[in-house]
This record gives C-alpha cells, sequence and structure tokens, in this order.
C-alpha cells in the first residue's frame, strides 16, 4: 500500500464529497449578489489580519474580538453567507475527525492510549 496513493484518493473523496458541494454551492449565492460578496471579503480580510496578528503575539484587545463577533453576527443574517459559514463548519468538522483517525491510529508509538 502506498500512502501517498490513499492521500490522493482521500483528497478526491473530499472534493467529491457534500460537504464541498454544499460550500461551492454557498458560494454561487454569494458571488451573485455584490454587496453579499463585499461584505464576505471585508470581514475576512479582517479575519486575517486579526490572525496574522495574534500569531505575532499581539494580541487584540477585548473590543476589537468583540467587534468581529458582531460582524460575524450580522453576516449570519445574510442567507448565503450563513449557508457557505455552516458549510464550511461542516467541512472543518471532516477534516479535523479524519485527522483524529489519523493520530489515533499512530498513538501506539507514543504510549498507552489515554482517555
Amino acid at each position: 500500500m502506498n500512502i501517498y496513493d490513499k492521500a490522493h484518493e482521500l483528497a478526491q473523496a473530499i472534493k467529491e464529497s457534500t460537504e464541498v458541494a454544499d460550500i461551492m454551492a454557498a458560494m454561487k449565492l454569494v458571488e451573485a449578489d455584490p454587496a453579499s460578496r463585499e461584505m464576505l471579503d471585508n470581514f475576512r480580510t479582517s479575519q486575517l489580519e486579526l490572525q496574522q496578528r495574534m500569531m505575532e503575539g499581539d494580541m487584540p484587545a477585548p473590543e476589537e474580538m468583540e467587534k468581529m463577533e458582531k460582524l460575524f453576527e450580522v453576516l449570519n443574517l445574510n442567507l448565503g453567507i450563513r449557508r457557505l459559514f455552516e458549510a464550511e463548519r461542516r467541512l472543518s468538522g471532516v477534516i479535523e475527525d479524519v485527522n483524529k483517525i489519523i493520530a489515533e491510529s499512530l498513538q501506539h508509538l507514543y504510549g498507552p492510549e489515554q482517555a
């Protein structure tokens, strides 16, 4: 068995999953509405900047975090964006589950299983 071949099979299965199809459908809804697309783009830009600052050790003020949370809530009022966020969350869950399965398969290398 070639691990890389299996990884490519997994990648293809993820590409063909309902989770990815749902993201693509939601993205079409958002793309069809320029105002929605602009709101989402602005949010993602702000989110990325915030994450980069945090990775550099610059923790944002609580007010800034609250502002981002409120913006997220406002975006969730938009049906297309809410569908996109929900679909992305489901795909993220699948990826987390796959990572957990892989990690658990190697646990025997690092000692007894922990509950």
